[in-house]
């Protein structure tokens, strides 16, 4: 079975054709490179291209014979979707469509779809379950929950089948070292964190340390990057034996704070995280965590690296591995 991974020579896309090629289907990477690596596609066949190029998605899905997509292709820097909106509506939303219509116009019935938590707004529950409102307060959620009602759509005019997954935090890297996160610029926190104790940035920005939470800092809900690559898996099986639609959260159902991050990468390094404490971020919450019971009663999903100290010690071990090689 051929399986379409668009966005796959990113972060979490490099991991799940990794994941598909283990359990013995081809990934056909398709991917423009602006966030993407071509380090990062050791799995199948890699096309270089972007979803706005209507011909290129005709060709991609006669000459590879399609079966499922699983689509992650977005941009995801929320304060550059507030200031540049229609840069996020165009490739977030318009180049998915186009997918879709790929999709319908090839009979390609199976797609999982990359969502995110951003599109619940500001939580008025911790944890967060898949019921809470929908009510985004950015042009990214915004533009994630758009496709998330286009699937419904879709779903019941052409008779696709969907799974949007919600993350939480995406963190640490494969188990073997082999792929990791590296993005340009970098804005989460765990990478950013260990830049400092490597001596490769020079201190780490704690952003508030008022928080109603235990130790004054925001806490999140950190995901290990291979659990989330399994998910996808397992949401593209289910797709397969006949569901309809899924709509999952993926987390591991606890938070951590940014203090707590800290001290995990100050043991995995050995060396202490040179930061500064500074005023909060604008709509930065005080805690997101996810309620994924659902995912794990309907995919059989649990984390097999849910503990935050393992999440930071395979990715310092990739940091370490693979800094003189992508530079």
């Amino acid at each position: 079975m051929s399986i379409l991974i668009v966005g796959g020579a990113g972060y979490i896309g490099s991991h799940t054709a990794k994941r598909v090629a283990a359990a013995g289907q081809e990934p056909i990477v398709l991917d423009n490179l602006v966030y993407g690596h071509r380090w990062a596609v050791k799995w199948g066949p890699f096309i270089e291209g972007d979803l706005a190029d209507a011909a290129l998605l005709e060709r991609v899905f006669k000459a590879h014979r399609i079966e499922a997509v699983i689509h992650f292709a977005a941009f995801t820097y929320v304060g550059e979707s507030v200031t540049n909106p229609r840069k996020y509506f165009r490739n977030n939303l318009v180049n998915a469509l186009n997918l879709l219509d790929a999709m319908v116009d090839h009979g390609v019935r199976d797609i999982v779809f990359s969502s995110t938590c951003a599109t619940y707004g500001e939580p008025t529950e911790v944890p967060i379950p898949e019921t809470h409102r929908q009510d985004p307060v950015n042009p990214y959620g915004e533009a994630k929950l758009a496709v998330e009602k286009a699937l419904k759509w879709y779903s019941g005019a052409y008779g696709l089948r969907y799974a949007a997954l919600r993350y939480f935090n995406a963190a640490g890297a494969s188990p073997e070292a082999e792929i990791g996160e590296d993005h340009d610029p970098e804005t989460h926190l765990i990478p950013l964190a260990i830049a400092a104790a490597l001596g490769r940035r020079a201190q780490l920005d704690v952003y508030g340390t008022d928080y109603p939470t235990p130790d004054g800092t925001a806490v999140r809900d950190y995901i290990h990057v291979d659990d989330l690559a399994e998910a996808h898996r397992l949401a593209l099986t289910e797709l397969q034996k006949g569901t309809s639609s899924l709509q999952l959260n993926l987390g591991t159902g606890r938070g951590n704070s940014v203090r707590e991050v800290i001290a995990a990468v100050e043991r995995a390094t050995g060396h202490p995280v040179p930061h500064r404490e500074v005023a909060r971020r604008a709509g930065d919450p005080p805690a997101l965590v996810a309620d994924a019971r659902k995912a794990f009663a309907t995919l059989g999903w649990k984390p097999k690296y849910p503990d935050l100290q393992t999440i930071v010690d395979h990715a310092v071990r990739w940091h370490q591995k693979h800094e003189p090689e992508r530079k």
